[in-house]
């Protein structure tokens, strides 16, 4: 069935709204691991995409001309052109980010607006071409509008949810990538061209399809890598493993460190002996708690945590939410935390944190822990404002433990300890409860005593090095009656003098995510 000359631009204003929110969406991935997250990088990434979209459009404007003959296909033939170098153009912006990583991601903003620009000029070209200036055009531009809105939506979602939850990024941008040059054939057989001036305008769509195909895996090569490791990035740099879902990149270096969407997230470790991943927190739940027999966990990442967690003496069960589904896939392919997967004790829901306690109104828990992200980091404002601390204020039990990583905040650990009437830091974690709240001494030494995971205590204190290691965990509960330092315990006095100066985060106010507008994150 033959298109009229209307439908072909209905089709046209979809398919080109679909592979330009495709790309964004894309390119936000992108930005957000580059920036670790950064809250403001979303709306730095959109200020390029309209500022693009608003010269493209502009100087489109130069096509339209006034006197086009009815039947003219010239108008057609541009947007052809225009559509096959946005369509390049866009492929490689993420490359762009990576590539210039090395230095800074603020240029590739200037990628973002050019290829924005190319795709804006789209929309104008299409009304020009298949509107005609009668007492009909303000209908039909209603029409054009809304397919583009559709094909719009349309791209968000399929790419947001579908390609990001089956395909790597490389695959990703090869995927829309064919589909923009599939509209530009269509536009090539639409713009009337003949003879040898159409065989050579398909040729060099072809061209440029077979050179993305060719050159896709090189152009993307590593691309996580170069986002992360920078200025440090090498040829023989490899991830030791990289999965990529709807939800986010987990990306695992060669010794071990998680990184989730280009975040510092963790590192595979459950020994209190060899931590370098401040597992001692970890262990340190049987100190606070004097009966950790139910624990709801938010967060799970490499699952080290969880593994601990689920072996503390007198724990009973372990209900862990977790956002990102593809963390289960990573903790399935370690032998450290494997059986953490099947272990009768605990329990995984994938969901956000805050929506599964406000879904499960009736669950109470002896300790809530998040060994959640950083406090500047884009959303973490809805784990660790008032609002929340009374929520979760409402799923403990009598006598319950919050304890949750502040990663070193002021304005996170006054308002933990303005929300809660018994609070102390434990290293950079905040413990909070309306009960008296101590790091018992006794308590402590009976986890390190009796704590045994697989078979193996946790301390071997048959050996001097053991023994030594033994005395001193044992003496970090005396920390709280020194002078703070980072590392150890600080009473909640101490922390509401220290912290004067700094904000109660609100749902509101967002405080923490907007103390630092921008912010150049760099492997340490």
């Amino acid at each position: 069935m033959k298109l009229t000359r209307f439908q072909l631009v209905l089709l046209i204003a979809a398919l080109s709204g679909f592979v330009a929110l495709s790309y964004e969406i894309l390119w936000f991935r992108i930005i957000a691991s580059a920036t670790w997250g950064l809250p403001s990088a979303f709306g730095l990434l959109l200020a390029a995409y309209l500022f693009g979209i608003a010269v493209g459009s502009r100087v489109s404007g130069r096509f339209c001309k006034d006197d086009a003959k009815e039947g003219d296909t010239g108008p057609m033939r541009a947007l052809a052109a225009f559509t096959f170098f946005a369509n390049i153009a866009a492929w490689l912006v993420a490359p762009l980010f990576a590539w210039l990583a090395k230095w800074t991601w603020l240029p590739p903003l200037a990628g973002v607006a050019v290829a924005a620009g190319l795709l804006g000029s789209i929309l104008p070209l299409v009304c020009h071409f298949g509107i005609a200036p009668d007492q009909k055009a303000g209908q039909r531009l209603s029409y054009v509008y809304l397919a583009n809105i559709v094909g719009s939506s349309a791209g968000s979602l399929v790419t947001g949810f579908v390609f990001m939850d089956r395909m790597s990024t490389p695959q990703i941008g090869r995927t829309i990538a064919v589909i923009g040059l599939c509209l530009v054939f269509v536009m090539v057989f639409a713009s009337g061209l003949k003879g040898r001036s159409l065989q050579l305008a398909l040729a060099g769509v072809s061209l440029g399809a077979v050179i993305i195909g060719l050159t896709n895996a090189r152009v993307y090569d590593r691309i996580y890598e170069r986002l992360l490791y920078q200025s440090d990035f090498k040829d023989d740099t490899h991830f030791a493993d990289l999965i990529e879902t709807k939800s986010g990149v987990i990306a695992v270096t060669q010794d071990g460190t998680v990184y989730g969407g280009g975040a510092y997230d963790g590192r595979f470790n459950t020994s209190i002996v060899y931590d370098r991943n401040g597992i001692l927190r970890a262990y340190g739940i049987g100190a606070l708690s004097p009966k950790p027999a139910r624990i709801l966990m938010v967060g799970l990442a490499s699952g080290s945590w969880a593994q601990v967690i689920a072996h503390l003496p007198g724990v009973e069960s372990l209900t862990i939410v977790e956002i990102n589904p593809g963390y289960l896939t990573l903790i399935s392919r370690h032998e450290e935390v494997r059986d953490l997967l099947t272990n009768s004790k605990v329990h995984i829901d994938i969901d956000d944190g805050r929506r599964w306690l406000n879904r499960h109104p009736d669950e109470r828990f002896d300790v809530l822990v998040q060994n959640t992200t950083w406090h500047w980091r884009a959303h973490i404002t809805n784990l660790l404002s008032v609002e929340y601390m009374q929520l979760v204020r409402a799923h403990l039990s009598p006598g319950g433990v919050f304890f949750f990583n502040s990663t070193s905040s002021d304005d996170v650990q006054k308002t933990a300890a303005t929300e809660w009437p018994f609070a102390m830091r434990v290293y950079n974690f905040m413990a909070v409860s309306d009960a008296p709240l101590s790091f018992d001494k006794g308590r402590w030494e009976h986890v390190l005593q009796t704590f045994s995971l697989d078979g193996s205590p946790a301390i071997d204190r048959s050996t001097k090095n053991g023994q030594e290691l033994y005395d001193e965990l044992l003496a970090y509960a005396d920390t709280i009656k020194e002078t703070p330092t980072d590392r150890g315990l600080e009473a909640r006095d101490s922390v509401l003098l220290r912290t004067k100066d700094a904000r109660l985060i609100t749902d509101d106010n967002m405080v923490p995510e907007w103390r630092q507008l921008l912010r150049f994150p760099k492997l340490e």
